[in-house]
């Protein structure tokens, strides 16, 4: 019997896929184009405090191996959230992760701290990354602050595993990593779109609003890679702290690097435009990858990458 199931710090998901915060609503939105009870977890766009209209238009691009997107965190805010879409989110087949943001302590804490009642949430993610928000990295790449925040968050949300999405736009991503996890994280995802920017040649001018947006989809794949394996072998293994891996996930081999890497679960976005059922193509995949290398639980393979200078887990010779 193959076992695609896993725990994600009391997180009980069925198998590793979930939506990346932003690509699918708040609910609903995705379930004329996939069932909903098939995902591993649903993760919804970010909530603020207070309701944000979001960055003036153009707000999405696509571009060559990717997309841009500046939409600048638009959200119907904690109060209307509460109202409006707690009632759907008690209906979902699936768990739900609620992604928040903020512009203060008092931002993150306030909301995070509304979402530990609540049953219908499973899980909260801290969007300190988003790289289209004038602040969005304010958090994001200080080790400092990051560490206060989470600290700060966890005390509100004692009750519900606390996900911290970190950036990519720093410096050394093993640093914010281990300040998350100083600060009382239960899991990391990671990482968040990268800041770049795609110029109209005939216009002379940015094609985004906002000048610059989050690059996400397949070019950015074998960066995140990269950067799971670091913050897995550097600090998340040895603390004990599962990985949501995601950046280009569309295929089940992705998922498959993503977790040799370290990640014990992959989040897919920019792939769900294109294909609406990647996450089920994806658990077939892995199955049949699972049949095929003779392993039952999938859990096994999370961090088996074997890297030069590794020591050889078996003896060469008796």
């Amino acid at each position: 019997m193959l076992d695609l199931s896993l725990n994600l710090a009391g997180l009980k998901l069925t198998n590793p896929t979930m939506t990346c915060s932003g690509t699918c609503g708040y609910a609903f939105e995705y379930a004329d184009f996939k069932d909903l009870s098939q995902l591993g977890a649903f993760v919804t766009k970010s909530i603020t405090a207070e309701e944000r209209p979001g960055n003036e238009p153009a707000r999405i691009v696509e571009v060559r191996a990717g997309m841009l997107n500046a939409i600048g965190l638009a959200n119907v805010g904690l109060k209307r959230f509460l109202a409006e879409k707690v009632p759907l989110l008690k209906k979902m087949p699936c768990p739900v992760i609620v992604n928040v943001a903020g512009h203060s302590f008092d931002d993150y804490t306030e909301t995070c701290g509304a979402m530990d009642g609540l049953d219908c949430v499973a899980a909260v993610e801290l969007n300190v990354s988003c790289p289209n928000v004038k602040d969005g990295l304010t958090f994001g790449t200080h080790p400092g602050r990051l560490r206060e925040l989470t600290s700060a968050v966890k005390k509100v949300l004692p009750h519900k595993p606390l996900i911290v999405k970190l950036s990519p736009n720093v410096e050394d991503i093993t640093a914010t990593a281990r300040a998350t996890i100083e600060g009382g994280a239960d899991v990391l995802s990671l990482v968040n779109t990268f800041t770049a920017m795609a110029v109209d040649i005939y216009k002379r001018r940015p094609r985004l609003a906002n000048v610059t947006g989050g690059l996400s989809g397949p070019a950015i794949k074998p960066i995140a890679l990269h950067l799971v394996s670091r913050v897995y072998r550097t600090v998340a293994k040895s603390a004990g702290v599962p990985i949501i891996g995601m950046g280009g996930v569309q295929y089940w081999q992705d998922a498959v690097e993503f977790m040799l890497a370290g990640a014990s679960a992959v989040a897919i976005g920019t792939a769900l435009f294109v294909d609406p059922a990647t996450p089920n193509k994806i658990c077939d995949g892995l199955r049949q990858y699972l049949e095929k290398m003779k392993i039952s639980r999938l859990s096994d393979i999370v961090g088996a990458l074997e890297l030069p200078g590794d020591q050889p887990k078996t003896a060469p010779y008796p």
